[in-house]
């Protein structure tokens, strides 16, 4: 998924540009992503911990591996990310696990690496196929079972996705084993996944990829296909922090989980699309979320 798609050539010289400010004590770099709820995380996390007294170097707009790579080398100290991400992308675990079994296992082997996970939300921002409410009513879709035995007994349906989840092990391919069906080449269009938002509203595709947080699910009426067969990872979004980092700043893990107590797939969405929808900057968003939380 974008949250996971690599940041080209800029990306990767803006992480060779970072300083070694992390190792300061008091001092926190945040980072974040190239997509708007990272935008959103990044920028709330940077007003949080400013209120608390930290002085922040916010590092948002990377790419996952420049990320990553960032952190392990203590160039970016803490950012939001999600398990089902560093399970597969990072640590190649392919077995399937449940939401709890996945957070072990990704707390477990991020440890030896001087990261430690701190409480998850209960915002999972996995992959998801949706339609058009109105367009899987008529047709009686409520879930990917249901939808692969209508793609088997003939019905054509346009499907739009990104080129990574085309490509990507646990993307389309795997998808479609597991649901033993379909759509075929000529029914598959890639585009950003951005778009894929917009051609789903216009009805240039009857199936589009993506993501159970984005603001533009609920905003555009489109429903989510239910996962029946479990084939999506959780991706419970969590706060990762360098250990050297939270031991020198004990008070970061409780104003991190205290924010992460705060937030939910709808919180999400609702966040995301008072950027994407109403247009509103991620700055006032941010503001206006923990000021109506008390969490500033």
């Amino acid at each position: 998924m974008l949250k996971r798609s690599f940041l080209g050539l800029a990306g990767a010289a803006l992480v060779l540009s970072l300083t070694p400010l992390a190792a300061q004590a008091q001092n926190v770099v945040v980072g974040g992503k190239n997509f708007t709820e990272q935008q959103i995380m990044a920028e709330m996390t940077t007003q949080l911990l400013k209120a608390k007294g930290f002085t922040v170097d916010k590092r948002a707009g990377l790419g996952t591996a420049p990320l990553r790579q960032a952190q392990e080398a203590g160039q970016i100290d803490v950012y939001w990310e999600y398990t089902g991400t560093s399970l597969i992308t990072f640590n190649k675990v392919t077995d399937k696990m449940d939401a709890a079994a996945t957070y072990a296992k990704v707390k477990e082997l991020d440890a030896a690496k001087g990261l430690v996970w701190l409480n998850p939300s209960k915002a999972n921002n996995t992959y998801a196929l949706a339609m058009r409410k109105a367009d899987a009513d008529a047709k009686g879709i409520k879930s990917l079972s249901d939808l692969a035995g209508k793609v088997k007994g003939g019905q054509a349906m346009k499907f739009g996705c990104n080129a990574e989840f085309y490509a990507r092990p646990d993307g389309l391919g795997p998808l479609q084993t597991t649901y033993g069906f379909e759509f075929g080449r000529e029914a598959t269009v890639r585009m950003d996944t951005g778009l894929v938002y917009q051609a789903l509203r216009d009805s240039q595709v009857d199936v589009g990829l993506v993501f159970a947080t984005d603001g533009r699910v609920p905003a555009f009426n489109f429903v989510i296909l239910t996962d029946d067969k479990g084939y999506f990872p959780t991706y419970a979004m969590t706060p990762v922090i360098r250990k050297e980092t939270l031991e020198k700043n004990p008070k970061l893990g409780e104003a991190l989980n205290a924010l992460s107590a705060k937030l939910d797939d709808a919180t999400m969405a609702k966040l995301n699309a008072t950027v994407d929808v109403d247009k509103k900057s991620v700055e006032e968003v941010a503001a206006g979320f923990l000021k109506a939380q008390a969490l500033i």
